[in-house]
């Protein structure tokens, strides 16, 4: 078998392949990437058995069939070193040949037939959502996953259909992320499905998409779900368990509205975050007319105090937060994005909004 193809686009394939490979597992077969080659086509493939990626090669010069097992490492520091524009690679009885226009490396390979086979995208039900849905959606609830818990299904995203709206939520009961968009085509039966898709598939489908005008299929099974993305196909086991309903932790009215921008109070949150460390991670916030300070204080470290200057002109209140879990809601928005902060209490959940379709949710620390 022999092909040659873009080193930049096999590279970048690659990359995205390999974030699925385990680093260790019993199997050692799954530390291999699959390359197949046939009608003049070429699919690199990867998994762990949980989660898997199908990822196809768009510019493959080869007149032959084959598969063959790419040793990850060796092959991902090959590539990422060749300076060639075009890389060839040829499979005999005995190795794997990579060649550049001044380099060439023989390795050994396992037998192909042993690794685990992924299934394509054939499904005829599916629903589709905007390359842009898709990525802002999984980044706005991402990091509030959970992936150590095994308590509900804390350690992924959950997908929740209704007619055309989709809303996709994540929490690690302590914060609560909820994004909510559209979907641009479904199949009726997938009415009220209610996947939760682990966070590792979540990240590898937001890399996999092409850009803000593709569209994404998304087919979901009883215990598993596939997603079109591009050159990829992503499958992955959902999380099992029952998602926890997290519509009862937002409150249906408040007593305060604060007004903030996003930069400015970012950068404040940043500060104070100096002065903090594992065991304690409270810092109080408070809003007083027209200026928010916030506190930290930590006895073998030290104090901090921040202030910004904010449009407030309510009752002052003080609320004590973890800042890390306020800094990761202000790192996926942009620097003059808008952000209502609403509150009942000081010992009530605060509740920011940016925009109309984003909710994150924290939980206050009790006051020393």
């Amino acid at each position: 078998m022999k092909l040659s193809c873009s080193r930049a686009e096999l590279w970048s394939a690659f990359q995205i392949v390999s974030a699925v490979v385990p680093v260790r597992t019993p199997r050692e077969i799954l530390r291999n990437i699959k390359l197949s080659v046939a009608d003049g086509a070429a699919t690199l493939m990867g998994t762990d058995q949980q989660v898997g990626v199908r990822r196809k090669l768009r510019e493959v010069n080869t007149d032959s069939a084959g598969e063959v097992l790419l040793p990850t490492q060796r092959v991902a520091a090959i590539l990422r070193e060749l300076q060639d524009s075009e890389v060839q690679l040829e499979v005999t009885p005995e190795a794997l040949w990579i060649r550049g226009q001044h380099s060439e490396f023989r390795l050994n390979t396992e037998d192909p037939v042993e690794f685990p086979n992924l299934p394509a995208f054939a499904d005829q039900k599916y629903f589709c959502i905007s390359g842009r849905t898709l990525t802002d959606g999984i980044t706005r609830t991402i990091f509030a996953c959970d992936v150590e818990s095994s308590r509900y299904a804390l350690g992924g995203v959950l997908l929740e259909l209704e007619g055309t709206k989709l809303t996709m939520a994540a929490t690690d009961s302590k914060r609560l992320a909820v994004y909510r968009g559209t979907i641009t085509e479904a199949d009726n039966s997938l009415e009220n499905v209610k996947p939760v898709i682990p966070a590792k598939a979540m990240s590898l489908i937001a890399r996999s998409v092409p850009g803000d005008d593709s569209q994404a299929k998304v087919a979901v099974h009883q215990n598993d779900v596939l997603v079109e993305c591009g050159e990829s196909v992503i499958y992955s086991r959902l999380v099992e368990g029952r998602f926890p309903p997290y519509k009862q932790v937002i409150p249906d009215s408040y007593e305060m509205t604060i007004e903030l921008v996003a930069g400015p109070f970012a950068s404040a949150v940043r500060q104070a975050m100096i002065v903090t460390d594992a065991e304690t991670q409270g810092a109080d916030f408070e809003f007083a007319e027209g200026l928010l300070t916030i506190r930290t204080k930590v006895n073998d470290v030290g104090t901090s105090k921040v202030q910004v200057p904010i449009s407030h002109d309510g009752a002052p209140i003080t609320l004590t937060l973890d800042p890390r879990y306020v800094s990761d809601f202000l790192k996926v928005l942009q620097p003059t994005d808008p952000v209502h902060l609403r509150l009942n209490n000081p010992d009530s959940a605060a509740v920011f909004h940016s925009g109309d379709n984003y909710t994150y949710v924290v939980m206050p620390l009790a006051r020393e």
